[in-house]
């Protein structure tokens, strides 16, 4: 099983109008019986250990800065997975993601069939709102990058 970095495959101006950032990894699954909450629940609702230990890392550093630790408490139509609220969701797509000072994000999870089974594709959108969320995007990249492969890869045990 590879995770591949592909072209992002969707229109940002719905999901998140002026995103500045987007990228996309997508996974095979062979056979599948995979909506899009389960593909989701599998990514975020427990990663690796180095993972949470990254994420308690960034709470601590952040909190001087007012930033949000989590979703929790924002509008989730569709209840919480892990820390993100369920934006919106059909068993095709799940859109999760919050707003903060600093900047806006979402994730998309589509889950699509393909020859041998079914295709899970996770698409990142982010929209910063100053120059402290265009610092931090910068600062996360090369570990969203890793994160979102590492976690990705958790939708094909």
């Amino acid at each position: 099983m590879r995770v591949l970095e592909i072209a992002p495959e969707i229109d940002p101006g719905p999901l998140l109008a002026g995103a500045q950032f987007v990228d996309a990894y997508r996974v095979a699954v062979e056979g599948g019986t995979l909506d899009a909450r389960k593909a989701a629940e599998k990514m975020f609702a427990r990663g690796p250990r180095w993972i949470e230990a990254l994420t308690r890392l960034r709470n601590l550093i952040v909190a001087p800065f007012g930033l949000k630790t989590s979703g929790k408490g924002e509008p989730a139509a569709g209840g919480m997975i892990g820390l993100f609220p369920v934006v919106s969701e059909t068993p095709q797509r799940l859109i999760a993601g919050f707003n903060d000072h600093h900047l806006d994000f979402r994730v998309v999870v589509d889950v699509a069939t393909a020859a041998d089974g079914q295709q899970v594709t996770t698409t990142t959108l982010v929209r910063t709102h100053n120059r402290f969320g265009r610092t931090y995007l910068a600062v996360i990249m090369p570990f969203h990058r890793l994160i979102s492969r590492t976690l990705l890869r958790q939708v094909t045990e």
